[in-house]
Formats: C-alpha cells, sequence, structure tokens
C-alpha cells in the first residue's frame, strides 16, 4: 500500500527517539593488517613477534606480487593432463608458486561493546584459510569463494588488545586450475548487535511474485534470534526507491514461538502501486529496511537489502522474459580476478569492467566457475547485468579446495551461496557446476545425477524463484556418443551447453521440453555461434574469456589467457567491434581490423584460437595485407588516402555476418578509411592514420569522484603520442610512476598477456602505445599528483583530488 509523504513523517514521529538509534555497528577491518609470505611456527600466538612484517591493507593478494616462475628447458608448458611436473602445472595457476601467507591484525574493541554480540565477517579466503583470535581457532573455509562469520563476543578482551591471525594457503597447483590468487582478497568486517534479539547472517529474503506496471507484490521474510520471553516480534518495515522516496512504512507484531530461538518469519506481504521495474536498460532497485524492537520500543537491531522488481520467465518457446519481453542473454564468462590487481576483489575495478561491458553490448555475465563478491552482484544489479550465478567447477576435482572432500562441503556450501546472492535481481539463474557430466565415477555412479538432485533439493530450501542448471560439454571426451545429450541434460531446468550449440535444432525435435543456453562460446566462432541460434527460442549465450586474464596460459611465455576481445588491460581489441555490431545492431559500427597472424589453439577439443589483429596503419613500405572491416552496416567502402579500393556488401549469412574480408590491400603511407552506409547514407567511419614517432606521454583518469575511503581507484592510462597529438601503437618505452599525495600505487599494467614485467612496483613498459597505472586512495582526502616519464618522451603530470 502506498503512502503519502505527509503520513509517513507522522508515522515516524511517534517512534520513540531511542528506537531511531543505530542499533547494528558494522565496522571494516580492511586496513592495518601485517603480511608475511610463507609459512610460520606460532604464528597465532599473541606474543609473536611481527614487526619485521610487512603492512597491506585489504582486500590482497599475495599471489599478484610473486615472482614469475618459467619452465625450465624441455618441460611442458601448456594446459594438457600430461604436464606433471609442479612448474608446468603452474601454467594454470599463472606461473605463480604456490604457498602460504600469515595476515595479523591487532583491534582494540570498544569496552561498551560488552555484553554485546560481536561477529567476525570474511567474505573469502583464498583458496583456504584458518583464523585465530587470541591464539585460539575461531573458523576458516575450506572453499575461498565463500564467506563466514564467527561470534567472538565471550572470546573479545574489552578495552584491550586482541590479535587476529588468518593463516591461507592456495594448495596445490592443481587445486584449481585458474590463476586464483591468495590470501584476504575480501572484505573483513566486525558486526555489533544486540545479544538476545538480531537478524541473523543474510537473514532477508525477498521476493516479488506477482509483477506488472500497473502494481506488484513484495514478500519479505526475515530469519531472527531472540532469547527473550515474548509472545511477539515487533516489526518495522521500510521500502525506500531509488531516489529516497519511501514507498511503505508500517510496524506489525509476528507471533513468536519461544520453543524456536531462532526461526524464520514471514514478516510482510506489501503491494507497490505503479512499480518501477528492473530491467536491463532501467534497472531500478528499491532497498528494504527492517528494524526489529525489543519489548520496551527501543530498537534491538536493524538491516537492510537492496532488491529489484521484476518478472523473469523461461521457456521452449520463447527462451527468456524479463517483465514480459524477450531478451537474449549477450554475455561473457570469465574468471573473477582483475589483471594487474590479481585476485584483490575491488568494486571500482569491478565497476570499470562492467560499464565496459555494457558499452559494447553485454548484458550478461556467467560467474565461471565460483561465486564472485558481493560488491560485483550489486554492481550488476546497478548496471542491468543478468547473471547465472554459479558454485563449482569439477565437483571431485578441481573445485578450488583441497583440504576436505567436496561431498562433505556442498551441504554447508549451498546455504551460504543462496542466502548471500538471492535478493540480488540482476541473479536470474543458478548453476552448480561445470563440465562435470563426462564423470561416471561421480557419486552414485549415475553420470552426476543423484549428486545434482540432492543439490538442487537443498537449493531450492532457500529459494524457487530461479532454474537450476549445470554448464555441461553435452557429448563428452569420455561419453562415447553423439546420439543423445548427457543425462544431466533432462535433470536441469536449462539445458546449459558449453560450445556445443549445433545440437540446439536435433536435441530440440527430440526434446522439445529443453530450453537452450549456450553456457560458453567461443571467439573464433564469434558471429556464427550467435546467429545460428534461434534467437527467438534460446536463452542466449555467454562468450568465454572476452577480457584476457591470468592463469590457463596455452604455454609460457604467456601469463594466462589471451583469446579476449579486450586485452588484460582492458584495452579493446579490433574484434570487439565485431561484437558490437552484433550485440548492439542498432548502433552503427564499423572498425578496421588488419590480419597479423593465425593462431590455432584447441583447448578442451574446442579451437579457440583467433586472428591477431591490429588496427595501425605504421606498416612496411611494398607490403600488402588481408584485413576486415567489422560493421552492421548494408555496405562498406575502403579508401586508401582518398582512393577508393571497392565496395563491398554486408551479408546476412550467418558464417561471415558483419565482417568483410580484403585481400591484397597494399600499403600506402597516409591513412585507411572505412566508411559505412545503410540505405546509401553514411553512417560510421574509421581512419587509421600513419603516425610519425613519438614524442611525449599524455594521461586521463577514469573516476572524477575518488573517495578517500582507502578503496577507491583511480585508472590513469597512459599514451605515447606523435606531434599531432596521434596515439604511437609502435611505442614502447619503459615508464616510471611517482605519486604524491594520499593514494598509492595498487598496480600497473599493459595488455601484453607475454610480458615478463610484474603488475606491481613503479615502472611498466608501454604496449600498443599505452600502459595503466592504478591508483588506491587513502584514509585522507587531499591533491594526488601522479608523474610519468619515459626516456626520449616528454614527461606527463596529472593532478587529482580525492574527496
Amino acid at each position: 500500500m502506498k503512502r503519502i509523504a505527509s503520513l509517513l513523517l507522522v508515522v515516524l514521529a511517534i517512534i520513540p527517539a531511542a528506537a531511531q538509534e543505530k542499533a547494528r555497528i558494522v565496522q571494516s577491518l580492511n586496513f592495518g593488517w601485517r603480511f608475511h609470505s610463507g609459512d610460520v611456527t606460532n604464528g597465532e600466538n599473541v606474543k609473536f613477534d611481527d614487526s619485521a612484517w610487512q603492512t597491506v591493507n585489504v582486500p590482497h593478494d599475495f599471489q599478484i606480487s610473486q615472482p614469475w616462475i618459467a619452465p625450465e628447458k624441455g618441460e611442458k608448458a601448456d594446459n594438457s593432463d600430461a604436464a606433471s611436473n609442479v612448474k608446468s602445472r603452474l601454467s594454470s595457476r599463472g606461473f605463480k608458486e604456490m604457498g602460504i601467507g600469515w595476515y595479523r591484525k591487532t583491534v582494540t574493541p570498544d569496552a561498551s561493546w560488552r555484553g554485546k554480540r560481536v561477529v567476525i565477517d570474511f567474505e573469502g579466503i583464498m583458496l583456504v584459510g584458518d583464523v585465530y583470535l587470541n591464539g585460539r581457532r575461531i573458523g576458516g573455509t575450506e572453499y575461498g569463494y565463500l564467506g563466514f562469520e564467527a561470534d567472538i563476543s565471550k572470546l573479545l578482551k574489552y578495552g584491550e588488545e586482541n590479535v587476529i591471525a588468518v593463516k591461507a594457503d592456495t594448495r596445490k597447483p592443481e587445486n584449481s586450475r585458474w590463476y586464483t590468487g591468495g590470501g584476504l582478497y575480501r572484505d573483513v568486517t566486525l558486526v555489533i548487535t544486540d545479544p538476545q534479539q538480531y537478524f541473523t547472517r543474510h537473514s532477508l529474503y525477498i521476493t516479488t511474485p506477482e509483477v506488472s506496471s500497473a502494481e506488484a507484490s513484495v514478500n519479505i521474510q526475515a530469519e531472527i534470534a531472540c532469547y527473550l520471553k515474548t509472545k511477539d516480534l515487533r516489526i518495522n518495515t521500510q521500502i525506500i526507491d531509488q531516489d529516497n522516496n519511501i514507498v511503505y512504512n508500517e510496524t506489525k507484531d509476528i507471533p513468536f514461538n519461544r520453543g524456536q530461538k531462532i526461526n524464520e518469519h514471514r514478516i510482510d506481504s506489501v503491494t507497490l502501486e505503479n512499480p518501477k521495474l528492473w530491467s536491463c536498460e532501467t534497472p531500478h532497485l528499491y532497498k528494504a529496511i527492517l528494524t526489529l524492537y525489543r519489548p520496551d520500543g527501543t530498537v534491538a537491531d536493524r538491516t537492510s537489502e537492496t532488491f529489484g522488481i521484476r518478472k523473469i520467465e523461461y521457456s521452449p518457446a520463447f527462451g527468456f522474459k524479463l517483465n514480459g519481453k524477450k531478451v537474449v542473454f549477450k554475455g561473457i564468462a570469465n574468471h573473477h580476478t582483475l589483471g594487474a590487481l590479481g585476485a584483490a576483489a575491488y568494486p571500482k575495478a569491478m565497476e570499470k569492467r562492467i560499464r565496459l561491458l555494457k558499452q559494447f553490448g553485454f548484458n550478461h555475465v556467467r560467474t565461471s566457475h565460483n561465486p564472485y563478491s558481493k560488491s560485483f552482484l550489486d554492481l550488476c544489479d546497478k548496471y542491468g547485468m543478468l547473471v547465472v550465478d554459479e558454485l563449482y567447477d569439477k565437483w571431485l576435482t578441481q573445485f578450488a579446495g583441497g583440504r576436505t572432500e567436496w561431498l562433505n562441503l556442498w551441504q554447508h556450501d549451498i546455504p551460504e551461496f543462496i542466502r548471500r546472492d538471492r535478493n540480488h535481481p540482476s541473479v536470474v539463474m543458478w548453476s552448480l557446476g561445470n563440465e562435470l557430466q563426462t564423470y561416471w565415477s561421480l557419486p552414485f555412479a549415475d553420470w552426476g545425477v543423484t549428486p545434482f538432485r540432492m543439490q538442487r533439493e537443498l537449493l531450492r530450501r532457500y529459494d524457487k524463484t530461479r532454474p537450476v542448471t549445470v554448464a555441461m560439454h553435452p557429448r563428452g571426451r569420455n561419453q562415447k556418443t553423439d546420439s543423445l545429450p548427457a543425462p544431466l541434460v533432462h535433470e536441469t531446468d536449462i539445458a546449459s551447453y558449453n560450445y556445443r550449440y549445433m545440437y540446439f535444432p536435433g536435441d530440440g525435435r527430440r526434446f522439445p521440453n529443453l530450453i537452450f543456453y549456450q553456457s560458453e562460446a567461443n571467439t573464433a566462432m564469434m558471429g556464427p555461434n550467435y546467429y545460428e541460434m534461434d534467437l527467438d527460442k534460446v536463452v542466449g549465450l555467454a562468450y568465454w574469456g572476452m577480457i584476457d586474464y591470468l592463469g590457463e596460459s596455452n604455454g609460457w611465455p604467456a601469463k594466462g589467457w589471451s583469446q579476449g576481445i579486450f586485452d588484460i588491460s582492458l584495452e579493446p581489441k579490433p574484434i570487439a567491434y565485431f561484437l558490437k555490431s552484433i550485440f548492439v545492431p542498432e548502433e552503427p559500427v564499423v572498425h578496421i581490423g588488419i590480419i597479423d597472424s593465425d593462431d590455432n589453439t584447441v583447448w578442451n577439443d574446442v579451437k579457440v584460437g583467433t586472428q591477431r589483429m591490429s588496427d595501425h596503419w605504421n606498416r612496411k613500405a611494398g607490403s600488402s595485407m588481408s584485413l576486415y572491416t567489422y560493421t552492421n552496416a548494408d555496405e562498406v567502402e575502403l579508401l586508401v588516402n582518398g582512393k577508393s579500393i571497392g565496395t563491398k556488401q554486408n551479408t546476412k549469412n550467418p558464417k561471415n555476418r558483419n565482417k568483410i574480408k580484403w585481400d591484397n590491400v597494399k600499403y600506402e603511407a597516409g591513412n585507411i578509411e572505412a566508411v559505412a552506409k545503410t540505405g546509401g547514407k553514411v553512417v560510421a567511419r574509421h581512419k587509421i592514420e600513419t603516425t610519425s614517432e613519438a614524442v611525449t606521454l599524455k594521461a586521463a583518469s577514469d573516476n572524477p569522484e575518488w573517495k578517500a575511503d582507502g578503496m577507491d581507484l583511480q585508472h590513469i592510462r597512459i599514451e605515447a603520442v606523435d606531434k599531432k597529438g596521434r596515439r604511437v601503437k609502435g611505442a614502447s618505452s619503459k615508464v616510471t610512476f611517482t605519486v604524491d599525495g594520499p593514494a598509492e600505487l595498487a598496480g600497473v599494467i599493459n595488455g601484453d598477456i607475454t610480458s615478463e614485467e610484474l603488475t606491481v612496483g613503479n615502472t611498466r613498459r608501454l604496449y600498443n602505445g599505452t600502459a595503466t597505472a592504478i591508483l588506491r586512495s587513502t584514509g585522507a582526502a587531499g591533491k594526488v599528483t601522479l608523474t610519468a616519464t619515459a626516456d626520449g618522451l616528454r614527461p606527463v603530470k596529472l593532478i587529482l583530488k580525492t574527496n
């Protein structure tokens, strides 16, 4: 029921002032940790001397600063199962040494907290971890992508120093098949509440079972702990829209059963008129704020959760609909790491990637193959990205654990995973694993069917509003038939095929109940693997590895995956514009990509190698080349120094649609230009020019509202330009960065995945004429000056400000 503002003010006015106090304290523990790389004896002890240890702030990835470990001569350096020695196996995990890192932090809890409930929360410790308080183990994690909390109320010494110690272990190379990073890579917080009445961990569950443009129902459930003798729990519910308007405010008494101290309660069922719906284009968000009162009317606890009002539907007839509108997933499947920052989960770095993906037409992310951070999902909510939220890779092997069998973990992992993520409107599908359907040896020897059923049953205990899937190679290497899909296909709500979209038509005819989603698509077949699907009926696709990443190298000196459309520093490659021409058909696109070489890399029986291309016009005199013009226009005319060398038509044939091939194009210094036309009118142009030598550096920042919170980032893009200000893509000088003011260098990067340089320090060579320095603010506001210098080039100085 919708309330008017004046009525709300009256309702709020009658709540006692004491009841409006801040009931819950959430305090960050991200700053001022001592860190030591390597194992130590008695590192958890209070009296252990850590004075010589490095001081770091969380999030922190201790592997990213380690040296690269090159394979010795004669060793295999690929991703094959035959690579048996440790250095070879490190290719999957970014050619970094596996090991242990210790963290220690001294905290002095306020004396006023005595008698309160004090919980320490770790959002993740990579890869496995143990936590100690004053020498006593209080908890840990066997699967680093999920968090945990520990009640330390009775263990703390209030008003005195307490020592928190964390041991993080990356385990063996085979415990994951991609670069995971190591350490305290996500947030650490303290939560202080009333000890007798409080909202539990991931307490709220908000659903919108009925949605239309005229009205929507919002159901709110909360898990609450109460150790008082009371008949009812008094709870106030407020719902606030994105413009901070209070659209609902009600206080109710909820019946309480004293025999169940911790229980789930249905709090409210609300009808909102004219709701603002969440969608990819208009990702409107609401916030529910719940306040729990003591019997005397004072506030015991308060919690809140952001949610969206939206309706999702799946069907073999139309694939996926959002709010009644057909939507095709145009997606990316990538690992969670962030280039120069490694695994450290910085929200600003995630936001930069999401904004880039949206710019190129993406509307979907598959979290391969593990839960991403909560802040990532918050950003997907904010920007309108559809998420397939994935829990595991393989179940028995390479599931990113190592000390405890997976069979003993999933019962604990699923509740944490689902309860944490279920209120995000961006999450529209759950995935319980990846490419595990080929293993008869999975528990109960039925190709994974029974383990899936068991997990799905537990999952549905906590959320029934989204379908559940597992990504599959439907005809895997160990399954000798191409005649039928894997048994798991018939168990999942969505038939998720990695790369094998060509089976959709046949499998759909034989099994008309199947709903198809191409959970991984390869860059080498970009175009056909989109256009050859029946887009009216499929859910969509997620292209694998669209952003180059560390780990899963196809051979030294590459430190990771290099088949993306964006390099590891986020610079678009020419093929990025091909994808944009597909994903954003309403925006005219044309871009030149000159073929430099071919890459025939095969990965998991799928050709993933692509043609290596560039888009500069500094070529060898007298040379000829082949190139593509990527376009969604009707035709393209190609001109060299203003002289037309022809006009070619686009085609609707999926094999060649939006990419026009030009052979034997002769190089002449000057420029080459592609002019795209639709209906005879020019709709887009792309010109590249021959540049002269680089003479100076340019710098550009990306964060005009840089916060002095110790977490916010500033990405500074450095570019070498000639005297006309044009980027010189052949420039490769080493750049040295210096920072003055309240900020520090968090990372340095360029797009060269084969570089021997580390992503830490204060130097980085230019690659294709660019490099990026990433600055992390401190807790102080003020002026920050970044200076970049390089031999033979005029330096650049950029003055910024943190607020």
